[in-house]
């Protein structure tokens, strides 16, 4: 009984953890999508000035 407690544990730490990693690299994603878009705003509104 502890065998399977044990490595229910550890799939259970795992499963965490990819979890963590799945939404570190998301919010790294939607940043770099604002960053993108917060320059194209900027390029849009250069450019209306310019006009």
């Amino acid at each position: 009984m502890m065998t399977m407690a044990k490595i229910g544990s550890a799939l259970a730490i795992l499963l965490v953890l990819s979890s963590c990693g799945n939404t570190i690299r998301g919010i790294g994603r939607d940043t770099a999508n604002v960053v993108n878009a917060t320059q194209d705003a900027g390029r849009s509104v250069g450019h209306a000035a310019t006009r």
